[in-house]
């Protein structure tokens, strides 16, 4: 029981981070923006939040740090990307390497500091129920913070008038800019949604995951975070089971080893990759028959003069 527990908790914490960037970069891309540069922005989150967290000694203040500093990277994109209309593939891309070189010298002056992590949750006679007990009742804030997100962007996208507008935007810019929508603007507020988002999910990494800042210690989430929008095929609910069976992928490929299961652990870390191609490839096939994939994604709108 208590392995199980554990592997559960370990998942949960390898799968919070590739949520919450996911989450806002589904937003974004349901706009019908293609932003490649969440590593980026998560990378300088993660800098920026343990940077307010160790001067500040506030967790929550290192949390709106990587906030506010993924939000300031997404506006950088949408000036480009919106605003000046160039290339988001390549808007994207630059994005990204500017995030890991500025993280680096944020980050310099950190580098082997530790700070205490974020304080988990701790309910009398809940969070000591056996397996689930920690597992519900005992997680840090960033757990739930990451389920409360991903329901309320579903609310949001299917039952509100905004949401439905932010989706036409997606599905054809067009459309939306004919009908008097002020399609560039609500592409911006979508990328900086997903700005906070990647942000917040990089400052999850020092702040809880590991109490402790380390050059390029995303390792690859924004990647997965992308990878993991498509697999979900551009829905909330399918991202959640996304999220966390990448995550365990994670998880597991390290208990694999130490069971001593001959199965090379770089096939293990391949698999998420995989499973995002197979599913490429099947919604590619479906598209005829009705994708949720936003039809205008990635293309450059100019609105009339």
């Amino acid at each position: 029981m208590e392995l199980v527990e554990a592997i559960i908790l370990a998942v949960l914490a390898a799968s919070t981070p590739l949520l919450i960037a996911a989450t806002g970069e589904l937003v974004a891309e349901r706009s019908g923006v293609l932003n490649l540069g969440v590593e980026g922005m998560m990378i300088v989150g993660a800098a920026c939040g343990f940077a307010g967290a160790w001067l500040t000694g506030s967790i929550f203040i290192g949390a709106l740090f990587g906030i506010i500093a993924g939000t300031l990277m997404s506006l950088i994109f949408a000036l480009m990307a919106l605003g000046l209309a160039v290339n988001q593939v390549a808007t994207g891309l630059a994005l990204t390497i500017l995030g890991i070189g500025l993280s680096g010298l944020i980050g310099a002056g950190f580098v082997g500091e530790r700070i205490s992590p974020a304080v988990h949750l701790h309910i009398p006679g809940l969070t000591d129920i056996p397996l689930i007990g920690r597992v519900l009742f005992g997680e840090d804030g960033f757990v739930y913070v990451s389920i409360a997100l991903i329901v309320g962007v579903w609310w949001f996208l299917y039952r509100t008038r905004a949401g439905l507008i932010l989706r036409a935007c997606g599905d054809n810019h067009v459309s939306a800019h004919a009908l008097g929508y002020p399609v560039l603007r609500i592409r911006t507020f979508a990328v900086m949604f997903g700005g906070a988002c990647a942000g917040l999910a990089g400052a999850y990494l020092p702040l809880a995951y590991t109490p402790f800042f380390i050059p390029g210690m995303t390792a690859g989430r924004g990647w997965i975070a992308l990878a993991l929008v498509v697999f979900s095929s551009w829905r909330p609910g399918r991202l959640v089971v996304g999220a966390y069976l990448f995550g365990a992928v994670t998880i597991l490929q390290l208990h694999a080893q130490g069971w001593g299961v001959g199965i090379p652990s770089q096939f293990m870390s391949a698999l998420p990759y995989l499973a995002t191609v197979i599913v490429l490839v099947l919604l590619s096939r479906a598209r005829t028959g009705g994708s949720t994939a936003p039809a205008a994604l990635g293309t450059v709108f100019v609105p009339d003069r």
